[in-house]
């Protein structure tokens, strides 16, 4: 179902010329009688390399085709095809859809997509094709990830001009959608900005009053940290000067969700300014399981797998990356931030978390 939006988006003409102009391009092909095609730049990691004037792993030059003339690419192209009307549709209309409307809509239309995750991966594919990111269609994830802290925020969306929100007058955090992403920063009397990937840990801090006594902002990710989150928390850290520390479990899956918040990911590498170069992962470490003595689970093999694939990526070349990917492999253990909570509930507010910013400062 296509919805109305809260925020009234505006008609994007440019968005809108590069879906008509790719459309054209595919219609010309079929009227001369020839196979449709297109190449779309891949979106692997071997294929991402450091811009150091932009501090970001952006795409390489590698492209991937998909054309009529397989039978194979015909599901993918037409898929493809599919969304970009709906993009032009929404924007025309100028109404919004969440990524999990776009996948229903599709079945409306009788377009074959096996799951949702095959329908994000056509928007993935048109952004990265066009060169634009899925919020210029009025395409939106649905939003999951929270902040509170020291900060007036001012939104500037029609409708709610001039509204303010104190983000410490809502006790459980404000969803970080669009309209706070795009907020004006009005007054914060916060020092630092904490990253958690795990929802206990978010309420651990808010319960033992980390916002006030760090003077902290913080920020649940709901695990991989969603694009709005991401660029919200760039935000903080540019436009307020917010060191930015990240906390995740002790494995290589919350290792992944830290490097793409500091260096951006591999699936949005065509995207600008999403990710935080200066912000640092704080842990869990591997070598904090050996360090706190924390209760830790054995490796499975999928585990095994993903530390074999991260040793290969080359944003894994640095310390504190290569140390902690060479800790997990002599180690073959993992754990969860949770796991500090063996000494206490409290241990990982008033130990750790000092402890841990010490060191990190000395470095």
């Amino acid at each position: 179902m296509v919805t109305k939006t809260k925020t009234s988006p505006t008609q994007k003409p440019e968005v809108l010329q590069k879906i008509t102009k790719f459309a054209e391009t595919v219609v010309k092909s079929i009227e001369k009688g020839v196979f449709p095609e297109v190449a779309i730049p891949a979106r692997t990691t071997s294929n991402i390399e450091y811009n150091p004037s932009i501090r970001q792993y952006v795409l390489g030059d590698k492209k991937i085709l998909r054309t009529a003339r397989n039978i194979k690419h015909l599901r993918p192209l037409a898929q493809l095809c599919w969304m970009a009307m709906f993009a032009a549709q929404l924007i025309k209309t100028r109404k919004t859809s969440t990524l999990r409307d776009a996948f229903y809509n599709a079945l409306g239309y009788d377009v074959d997509f096996e799951d949702q995750q095959e329908s994000d991966e056509a928007v993935t594919e048109l952004e990265t094709l066009l060169g634009t990111v899925r919020e210029d269609f009025n395409i939106y994830p649905e939003e999951r990830s929270s902040v509170f802290g020291p900060l007036v925020i001012e939104y500037n969306v029609p409708g709610y001009e001039g509204r303010r929100l104190d983000l410490t007058t809502i006790p459980d955090g404000a969803m970080i959608g669009p309209a706070m992403t795009t907020a004006k920063f009005v007054k914060s009397s916060a020092k630092q900005v904490f990253v958690v990937e795990k929802g206990a840990i978010y309420q651990r801090f808010l319960e033992e009053n980390v916002p006030s006594k760090y003077k902290a902002i913080v920020v649940h990710t709901a695990g991989q940290a969603p694009r709005a989150t991401r660029k919200f928390v760039r935000r903080l850290n540019t436009e307020l000067g917010l060191p930015v520390y990240v906390f995740t479990d002790a494995d290589p899956w919350g290792m992944h969700i830290a490097s793409v918040i500091v260096f951006g990911s591999a699936l949005s590498a065509h995207v600008r300014e999403l990710n935080v170069p200066d912000a640092v992962w704080a842990g869990l470490w591997a070598s904090d399981i050996t360090e706190y003595k924390l209760p830790a689970m054995k490796f499975n093999e999928e585990d095994v797998r993903r530390v074999a694939e991260l040793e290969k990526d080359p944003r894994y070349v640095t310390d504190p990356w290569k140390r902690e990917i060479n800790n997990f492999k002599k180690l073959q253990k993992k754990a969860e931030l949770e796991a500090l909570s063996r000494y206490g509930l409290e241990y990982i507010v008033t130990d750790y978390l000092p402890e841990k910013l010490a060191e990190l400062t000395k470095r």
